[in-house]
């Protein structure tokens, strides 16, 4: 097929500490193992040994995270957190676990190296907010669904080294709920927010299933539409807590809002850059509604 047109890149964003507030910026270097100095720390929990998420930690979206020294492909740059009161230190000094530890109640370590299987801890109760679970995932029960999400081999990331969103997916989720909620791409951690054209409709990712994106000098391919929890719904700056955020992706869309994205040809994406759906095969079926 020829080009098509699919948007703009609004927005790039790179989350330096797992679970944490990230920051936007005008360019990212993206690699194949996504964008560089993306989840680049994580917290383990020291009484179970996993990584710590917001999905079982809330308090974890009160801290930002930013690099005050940026990384590149031979090392890892300095990471600056800044606490829920606005003190700032960086991930590598020697009190930084305790003061989050003590903000979180629970003995967590930051950590740079991840083992080679890692798994985040999850509440079977909450991990869905008021969702049953059958509904997110029909082959599990409360009973049988296991306690913890399993991150990709050697990494601190969940399913995908990069997550992409557009802005004509939230703008129908928005009017799916019916308006009454923040519903706000911030919700969602993108890395590449796209600004996709009045002729996307819908769940505007669910076109690009079996394609492949050009944005800029990248090529991202293999997408995998992204289930989503209950940290959509959670409290973040100026975004109240809201469980009808993902009360409404599970009515509408099985859960899933965005895809992630295998990187298949690496480069320097900017806020600007053009987005072309490429290489879809005329025999894939867009997801329903």
């Amino acid at each position: 097929m020829s080009p098509r047109t699919a948007g703009t890149v609004a927005e790039l964003w790179r989350y330096p500490v797992k679970s944490m507030l990230g920051e936007r910026s005008s360019a990212l270097a993206i690699t194949q193992r996504g964008s560089l100095g993306d989840r680049a720390w994580a917290l383990r929990n020291l009484t179970t040994g996993r990584i710590a998420s917001a999905k079982k930690f809330p308090r974890l979206l009160d801290f930002q995270a930013r690099y005050e020294s940026e990384p590149t492909l031979d090392t890892p740059g300095r990471v600056e957190i800044t606490t829920p009161v606005g003190r700032t230190m960086c991930a590598d000094d020697p009190e930084a676990s305790a003061i989050i530890s003590d903000v979180l109640g629970v003995p967590v370590r930051l950590e740079n190296q991840p083992h080679s299987q890692e798994k985040t801890g999850i509440d079977r109760m909450t991990v869905f907010g008021d969702v049953a679970v059958a509904k997110m995932k029909p082959d599990w029960t409360p009973e049988t669904m296991p306690d913890y999400f399993q991150l990709m081999t050697g990494t601190f990331f969940e399913i995908g080294a990069i997550y992409l969103l557009t802005s004509g997916s939230v703008d129908h989720l928005r009017r799916l709920q019916g308006g009454t909620a923040q519903i706000d791409r911030r919700r969602f951690r993108p890395n590449i927010y796209i600004a996709s054209g009045p002729e996307w409709r819908e769940f505007v990712e669910d076109s690009w299933i079996g394609g492949a994106l050009e944005i800029g000098p990248i090529t991202v391919e293999e997408f995998q539409p992204t289930l989503w929890c209950v940290t959509s719904t959670l409290a973040q700056q100026d975004l109240p807590r809201d469980l009808s955020v993902l009360r409404t992706t599970a009515e509408h869309h099985r859960g899933c809002l965005g895809v992630y994205a295998t990187v298949s040809k690496p480069g320097v994406v900017h806020v600007g850059d053009s987005v072309f759906l490429v290489k879809q095969e005329t025999s894939a079926a867009a997801m329903t509604s």
